[in-house]
């Protein structure tokens, strides 16, 4: 079995770390591992720290420098690249288990799935506000409806790529810089025929960082998750139905907010959820999803947390 492990990078020195605990995992037997590095800034800025974990630890890297400022040519260039049957992604930010491959592996193997997402477990800072940790609303789960998994992520995945039907399917290049691109990528590729489970034992870690640890940031972020998850919807009728369900839903989220305005985490969770809905009607009416990212800096500022 040979896995592609795809790793994109901008700006973060902190992609050493994520390769060294790669390099510390556990490879099951018969795996060959190989990582694509693709380093998506102006300049070649990872290219030094890269050669020099692969020199220390043994790690098979490729690295790629692909600039452009937005990570779905950055994980194209990744797909490009890949040879192996199956591919694996990770976040230029996380740090792996040792057991994270075989426990993605593992259940693959034994539910005979095309793509397995396991759990990104957020790691906050002493000065974080408490309702925050509580919420732990930074971590990623993919979500299951009934017993299905739609769609998935990026930042801890295993996908087949051997004879699929998505072998020339690409990251959308428009959502390369608001973000969604990992969401709306996995709808299409479920249309295709593909099918997820969840690994609940592929854990890894992301610390987060001050200019994340926002109320605005959040409510972004997840609008601009609900206006990815609008792309399962391509038909009229389909598109009217779900703006209609996502209205009501953002109505409710929001009385329940107000109910539980005295409880900031409570308060958070309902207004989160609430906007994730919102994000969905703006994405049935094909509203332009905002930039979030780009030339290393999140657009939400960071600002102390509502009392």
């Amino acid at each position: 079995m040979k896995v592609d492990l795809c790793i994109c990078t901008y700006r973060r020195s902190h992609i050493a770390d994520t390769l060294r605990s790669v390099a510390r995992a556990k490879i099951p037997a018969g795996v060959a591992l190989r990582v694509i590095v693709i380093d998506n800034d102006d300049a070649p800025s990872a290219q030094a720290r890269v050669a020099e974990v692969a020199k220390d630890t043994g790690l098979t890297i490729d690295y790629r420098h692909i600039p452009g400022s937005n990570i779905s040519i950055a994980r194209n260039g990744g797909l490009d690249a890949a040879t192996g049957d199956w591919i694996a992604f990770l976040d230029d930010d996380e740090l792996v288990e040792p057991d994270w491959l075989t426990a993605l592996i593992t259940c693959v193997n034994a539910t005979g799935v095309d793509a397995a997402f396991g759990h990104m477990r957020a790691r906050y800072g002493p000065d974080t506000p408490q309702w925050m940790v509580d919420g732990d609303f930074h971590s990623q789960v993919a979500a299951r409806r009934g017993d299905v998994v739609e769609t998935g992520h990026t930042c801890n995945a295993l996908l087949r790529w051997g004879d699929v039907p998505w072998r020339h399917e690409r990251f959308a290049l428009e959502r390369g810089r608001s973000g969604g691109e990992d969401t709306e990528f996995f709808f299409r590729l479920r249309a295709l025929g593909a099918r997820y489970a969840i690994a609940d034992n592929a854990i890894v870690h992301e610390e987060v960082p001050a200019a994340r640890q926002d109320l605005n940031w959040l409510l972004k972020r997840r609008f601009r998750i609900g206006q990815s998850y609008s792309a399962v919807a391509t038909e009229p009728g389909a598109l009217a139905k779900l703006f209609a369900v996502a209205a009501l839903k953002t109505a409710y989220c929001h009385l329940q907010a107000l109910a539980a305005w005295p409880w900031m985490t409570r308060r958070a969770f309902w207004l989160l959820r609430g906007r994730i809905h919102a994000g969905v009607c703006a994405g049935c009416l094909r509203f332009r999803q905002r930039d979030l990212y780009g030339d290393g800096i999140v657009a939400a500022p960071a600002q102390a947390p509502p009392k």
